[in-house]
């Protein structure tokens, strides 16, 4: 077998080709990172819209459960599309009646049809004692409250805070058609991070 030796003058050229593939190798990888944070942007926009929500508490009406500053993510799928049943205990965030540019965030107490009272800070449901341990002793007044019957479609909402909570014993209660979240989890202040109750 002969091997070609090259003649004197003649000058011989190796191409590599190494560079020319670890350049396309670099886009390509690129371009699968734009497109997958791309698809995450997405996903998280779809998120955000649909189903869960960030949302600041500003106020105590709802310590000790929630704080003044709190971060937390509401569940506005289940509610938004009338999927999901609201249930006495739940907190929920809704258009304030009274203005409802406005948000809110309470305690549901009082579900459509119920009869609802308080008697010296005592919450009083279908005439039956309502157990409220997320209500520590501190926080209760004693302001008391007629028996209201809960309208169709309405509910009756107390803050945790009793003692300072503008809520329905003030202004009264909340169409269906304003709740739009439930509170779920508190992500900030990482020290209080956790399911809200």
């Amino acid at each position: 077998m002969e091997e070609s030796v090259p003649e004197q003058g003649e000058v011989s050229i190796l191409v590599d080709r190494r560079p020319r593939e670890n350049s396309r190798s670099a886009i390509l990888t690129t371009l699968a990172w734009l497109r997958d944070l791309m698809l995450s942007v997405l996903i998280a926009v779809l998120v955000i819209l649909f189903l869960y929500r960030p949302v600041k508490v500003e106020g105590t009406s709802m310590m000790p459960s929630l704080y003044d500053q709190e971060r937390l993510f509401i569940n506005q799928f289940s509610y938004k599309f009338g999927l999901g049943s609201i249930h006495r205990g739940d907190t929920v965030v809704f258009w304030f009646p009274e203005d409802t540019t406005k948000s809110y965030i309470k305690r549901v107490i009082g579900l459509p049809g119920d009869s609802v009272a308080v008697d010296d800070g005592w919450v009083w449901v279908n005439g039956r004692k309502l157990q409220e341990n997320y209500v520590p002793a501190e926080y209760r007044d004693s302001r008391s409250y007629p028996v209201h019957l809960v309208p169709p479609n309405e509910y009756f909402v107390l803050g945790d805070h009793r003692s300072s909570s503008n809520d329905s014993r003030a202004w009264g209660f909340v169409p269906r058609s304003y709740i739009y979240g439930k509170a779920v989890f508190v992500f900030w202040p990482l020290d209080r991070a956790g399911t809200v109750h």
